[in-house]
């Protein structure tokens, strides 16, 4: 794939969204496409495997800051015409270009040859080498692939105690075929002999120095001269693979699991990036959580708060014994140490709230005993409103 043709595709365009798409927007549409057109829900459905691929490309670029400044900027420099191109994706330092009206230049300076940083040549190296393109590979070394993100749900008891999951990606991943050489099985890439392996030429003309991607391999500074059929000499393909993940315990909704080496393959066998899976945290119908302290409400008859009782409270491993002593009231909490969320450090401990449940009927029988009971009371000489507002 030539510059040109890497630039003039339109990321924002696949994603449905505006150029001026916050990273939340980017996000959401990602997610919504990459739903409704991921494999697994369209077996056999070639369209929606090929937008797949594309929003996944898409969103590999705009979701990375870096990733997406640079691709504005490369895009709006050709918008603009700021210079021109030429055949095998090189650029013209001649007519249309930069110094136009027969003003000399270094090709050099735009490339970043002069020394300093942020030069052309950081921008497309950046660019051009993740999408297959000729500009030369920032210090002559192989790019690192991308980092991959992607999300997992998990019911709360399997975040709180730690689980296994399978995932399936679909993803540019190292060829299986070359493993990520991208030279026939058999075959090795040799290097360039026009450039010794730099990616670049220099020319003189004149007074006047030259600095340009190297034609002959198109700025990898090495040729492959039968490529790999199945990945057509990048090293990488775009497919599908299942992995598992630990997931340890404690993790909070939100928080990421880094997979090291499991993202992007880089080109030509460059290490492969990184899989980063945000795990997303299902609410328990039971179970709540503070920090490491596991979180549970248990309903109490007033009988209970007021002569004392002990309450079989489930926990995360089976159900504990808590004492609830007499004359506790309404809301307060107990704390049974040790039996909360694990943690590297130990475990959380786990906070029993008691709440009355205020029968709603009672038959004739438990209304004279609780008439009796609070005349009782009232002899006894207890006031629940005592001293409240002011009485």
């Amino acid at each position: 794939m030539s510059q040109r043709e890497w630039i003039e595709k339109d990321f924002y365009k696949e994603l449905g969204v505006s150029s001026s798409a916050s990273a939340e927007d980017i996000k959401k549409a990602y997610r919504k496409l990459a739903r409704d057109n991921h494999p697994d829900a369209n077996p056999g459905n070639a369209a929606a495997e090929n937008k797949f691929k594309a929003v996944s490309e898409a969103h590999a670029v705009l979701a990375d800051p870096a990733k997406r400044k640079e691709y504005d900027e490369a895009r709006r420099l050709f918008a603009s015409g700021g210079f021109g191109s030429r055949g095998g994706g090189g650029f013209s330092p001649g007519a249309g270009g930069f110094g136009g009206g027969g003003q000399s230049f270094d090709v050099g300076d735009i490339f970043g040859q002069g020394g300093g940083d942020g030069g052309l040549g950081d921008l497309f190296g950046g660019l051009f080498n993740r999408g297959g393109g000729a500009a030369r590979p920032q210090n002559n070394r192989p790019r690192r692939g991308s980092d991959v993100e992607t999300e997992t749900t998990l019911q709360f008891r399997e975040a709180a105690q730690g689980v296994t999951v399978p995932l399936r990606l679909t993803s540019p991943s190292s060829c299986t075929t070359c493993h990520g050489s991208g030279a026939k099985p058999g075959t090795s890439p040799r290097v360039c002999p026009k450039c010794n392996g730099q990616g670049v030429v220099n020319r003189n003309q004149g007074a006047f120095g030259f600095s340009e991607p190297c034609d002959d391999c198109r700025g990898s500074g090495s040729i492959i001269d039968e490529p790999c059929a199945d990945c057509r000499g990048t090293g990488v393909q775009n497919r599908t693979r299942s992995i598992t993940v630990r997931v340890p315990a404690g993790i909070s909704d939100g928080q990421k699991v880094r997979l090291a080496g499991q993202g992007e393959a880089g080109l030509r066998g460059a290490p492969s990036g990184d899989l980063f899976v945000t795990v997303r945290v299902k609410p328990d119908k039971v179970f709540g959580r503070t920090d490491n302290d596991l979180t549970v409400t248990v309903p109490v008859s007033y009988g209970e708060l007021v002569l004392g009782t002990t309450l079989s409270v489930p926990t995360l491993d089976g159900r504990v014994g808590v004492k609830v002593p007499p004359g506790t009231v309404d809301g307060r909490v107990l704390r049974v140490r040790g039996r909360g969320i694990p943690k590297k450090s130990g475990t959380g401990d786990l906070m029993v709230t008691v709440k009355v449940a205020v029968p709603q009927k009672l038959d004739n029988a438990a209304t004279d005993a609780l008439k009796n009971y609070l005349e009782a009371e009232k002899a006894s000489g207890f006031d629940p409103r005592a001293g409240w507002a002011g009485v």
